[in-house]
C-alpha cells in the first residue's frame, strides 16, 4: 500500500510540473521577439541633408502594449528646434506588425569624425507587469567637408622681419554655416602687430553672417618673426562653427615657416627722412637703400616698387633708370641699367630713387581716419612694405559781407572818416582725411575795428573770443571728424560763424581802402598723425571782394 501511494505521488508530481511549465511557458516573454534597427547612410557630406529610418517589428505572437519610442541625435546634429532627444508615444504593436518612423538630420563635424545616433523602446507584454526595452544604436562618418581652409604663408623668412599673411576659406558646403570663428595658435618668437579685420584677443575672429555655397573671405595678420637661423615655426589654425557654447571644429590648417638668413637689407627715406610724415600737395622724393648682408655676391637682380593709394599723383612721378608700369602702379628698374642691381658685393650698398606728388586734394577713402599710402618692394627674392601716415587737410574760408541776411548792416558806404559802418565777417571750415582736435582759428582786428558781439549761430557765443590788447579774435571749435564738411555721407554741413564788426575809420585812410580784418589760420592737431596743421584764407579790405553789391569805389573812405 505504501508503494502504491509513493508512485501516486510521483505520477501527482509530474503532473504538476508539466502543467507549470506550460503555464510558465505560454506567459514568458523574450525581448528578441521585437526587432529594432536604425536604418542610415554609413558615410555623408557636412551638412548633407539626410534621414535616420527607425523600423520595428513584433515577431512574436502576443500583443507589445503601451510602447514609447525614444531616438537621440548624435551632438552636433542640426535638426529643427535643436532638439536632439525626440520621444514618440506608439499604438500597441500586434503580432507580425512592422512600422518605421524617419528622423531627417544634417550632421556638423570634420572629415573622418563618426557620430552615433541611438533609439530605444519600450513596452509592456500583455498580460505581464513587467516593462521591456529593446536598444540599438548606427555609426555615420562624415567622409567629406568641401571647406577650403589654407595659410597664404611664405615657407621662409628671416628673424626680426614683418610677416603678413592671410588665411583663406572658401565653402563649396550644400548649406548656409552660421556662428563661424577662426582660431589660431602662434609659434612661439611671433608678435602680434595688427590684423583685418579686427580679432578678437588677437587669436579669434568672428565670421559675420552665414558663408553660403561658392562664398568666402580672408583674414589678413601682419606680426614680426623672431628665431635662430634654422628654426621652424608653425603656424596652426581652426575653422568652426559655436553650437550650443561649444566649438564645433571643421577644418584645420597647419604651416610652417623656416628662419633663415637674411641676404638682403632693405630700408627707405622719404624726403631725407625713415619716418616722414606726408601732407597733401607734397613733393616725396624716395630713396630705397638696399644692403648685401649674405655670404654670397649678388647679381642680376630686378627691382620693383609698387605704390597704393589715390593721393598719388601718378602724373608727376619722376624715377631715373626707372621705368613705369602703369597697369599695377609698378616702378621697374632693370639690373642693366643699374650697377649696384647687377653686382652687389657682400656688405656693400645700392641705392634707387623717384620723386612723386601727391595730390593736392583727393576722395576720402574711408571715414575711419587713418589716411596713408603705401609702397612695397620686390628684389630678387626679398619683399618689404612700407608705410607713410598722410596728414589731414584743413580748409579755413573767410568772407565779408555789407548786404547780408544775417544781422543786417548798417553805416555808410563808402564808409566815411568817424562814422561807424557794420559789416559780416563768415568762417567757414572744412576738414578732409583724418580726425582734427584742438581746432581753433584766430585772426587780427585793426584798431578801428571793434566786435559788436552780434554772433550766429548762438551756441558759437561761448566759443569765441576776443583779447582787447592784441585784436586777436579767437574761435575755439573742438574736435572735428574726418570729412565733416566734405563727405555727403557724414550728414554735416560746413561749420561756420559769422559775427558782426564795425569799422569807423580815420582821417589818415582817407581814398584808401583799408583792412577790416587780417587773414584767418586755422590751426588743430591730426589724431592720426599727431602733427599739428594749419591752413590760412587771405584778409579781407573795405572793396569786400565777396559782396557781389560792392564795388571798388564803394570800398573807398570818404
Amino acid at each position: 500500500m505504501r508503494k502504491k501511494f509513493i508512485i501516486f505521488l510521483i505520477i501527482l508530481t509530474s503532473l504538476l510540473g508539466m502543467v507549470g511549465f506550460y503555464y510558465w511557458n505560454s506567459n514568458s516573454y523574450s525581448k528578441e521577439v521585437l526587432k529594432l534597427e536604425i536604418l542610415a547612410p554609413e558615410e555623408v557630406e557636412i551638412a548633407e541633408d539626410f534621414e535616420y529610418l527607425v523600423k520595428y517589428k513584433n515577431n512574436g505572437k502576443i500583443c507589445l502594449e503601451e510602447p514609447k519610442l525614444i531616438f537621440e541625435y548624435p551632438e552636433y546634429s542640426i535638426v529643427e528646434g535643436n532638439i536632439l532627444r525626440k520621444e514618440i508615444v506608439l499604438d500597441d504593436i500586434y503580432p507580425g506588425e512592422e512600422r518605421t518612423y524617419p528622423f531627417k538630420a544634417r550632421l556638423l563635424g570634420r572629415e573622418g569624425q563618426s557620430f552615433q545616433a541611438k533609439v530605444s523602446l519600450s513596452y509592456q507584454v500583455k498580460n505581464l507587469k513587467a516593462r521591456y526595452e529593446s536598444n540599438t544604436t548606427f555609426t555615420t562618418i562624415i567622409n567629406s567637408v568641401p571647406l577650403n581652409f589654407d595659410f597664404d604663408l611664405p615657407s621662409k623668412i628671416k628673424s626680426g622681419g614683418k610677416l603678413k599673411f592671410t588665411l583663406n576659406y572658401f565653402s563649396n558646403i550644400n548649406y548656409p554655416i552660421s556662428n563661424l570663428r577662426c582660431k589660431i595658435e602662434y609659434p612661439s618668437g611671433f608678435e602680434f602687430i595688427e590684423s583685418e579685420p579686427q580679432s578678437l584677443e588677437k587669436v579669434e575672429w568672428e565670421i559675420p553672417g552665414s558663408l553660403n555655397k561658392a562664398e568666402g573671405g580672408r583674414i589678413e595678420i601682419t606680426g614680426e618673426v623672431r628665431g635662430e637661423i634654422g628654426d621652424e615655426k608653425t603656424f596652426q589654425a581652426e575653422f568652426g562653427s559655436w553650437q550650443n557654447g561649444e566649438f564645433i571644429l571643421l577644418k584645420k590648417a597647419v604651416k610652417g615657416v623656416e628662419i633663415i638668413r637674411p641676404a638682403l637689407y632693405i630700408v627707405q627715406q622719404i624726403n631725407g627722412s625713415p619716418e616722414y610724415v606726408a601732407s597733401p600737395g607734397d613733393l616725396l622724393h624716395y630713396e630705397i637703400f638696399f644692403k648685401n648682408i649674405g655670404e654670397e655676391a649678388l647679381i642680376d637682380m630686378p627691382l620693383q616698387v609698387t605704390l597704393s593709394g589715390t593721393a598719388f599723383d601718378l602724373t608727376t612721378l619722376r624715377a631715373p633708370d626707372g621705368e613705369y608700369e602703369t597697369g599695377d602702379n609698378s616702378i621697374l628698374w632693370d639690373w642693366r641699367r643699374v650697377r649696384d642691381l647687377q653686382f652687389l658685393d657682400v656688405q656693400k650698398q645700392g641705392k634707387v630713387d623717384f620723386w612723386i606728388k601727391l595730390k593736392d586734394e583727393w576722395e576720402i577713402s574711408s571715414s575711419k581716419g587713418e589716411e596713408m599710402i603705401k609702397d612695397k618692394i620686390y628684389l630678387s627674392q626679398a619683399r618689404e612694405e612700407f608705410t607713410t601716415k598722410v596728414n589731414s587737410k584743413l580748409e579755413i574760408i573767410q568772407k565779408g559781407y555789407f548786404e547780408d541776411e544775417v544781422f543786417g548792416n548798417s553805416g555808410p558806404l563808402p564808409p566815411k572818416i568817424n562814422e561807424p559802418t557794420t559789416y559780416t565777417i563768415i568762417w567757414q571750415i572744412k576738414n578732409h582725411y583724418n580726425d582734427v582736435q584742438n581746432v581753433k582759428v584766430k585772426a587780427i582786428l585793426p584798431e578801428n575795428v571793434k566786435l559788436t558781439g552780434s554772433i550766429f549761430p548762438e551756441k558759437e557765443t561761448e566759443k569765441l573770443f576776443v583779447d582787447s590788447e592784441s585784436q586777436e579774435i579767437i574761435w575755439h571749435v573742438g574736435e572735428l571728424k574726418t570729412g565733416h564738411g566734405v563727405l555727403a555721407a557724414t550728414n554735416n554741413e560746413t561749420l561756420n560763424v559769422a559775427f558782426q564788426i564795425a569799422f569807423t575809420p580815420n582821417s589818415s585812410q582817407r581814398n584808401q581802402t583799408p583792412e577790416i580784418i587780417g587773414q584767418a589760420k586755422v590751426e588743430g592737431e591730426d589724431m592720426w598723425t599727431k602733427e599739428i596743421l594749419t591752413e590760412t584764407a587771405i584778409n579781407i579790405n573795405t572793396t569786400l571782394p565777396d559782396d557781389p553789391t560792392v564795388t571798388a569805389d564803394m570800398g573807398k573812405i570818404q
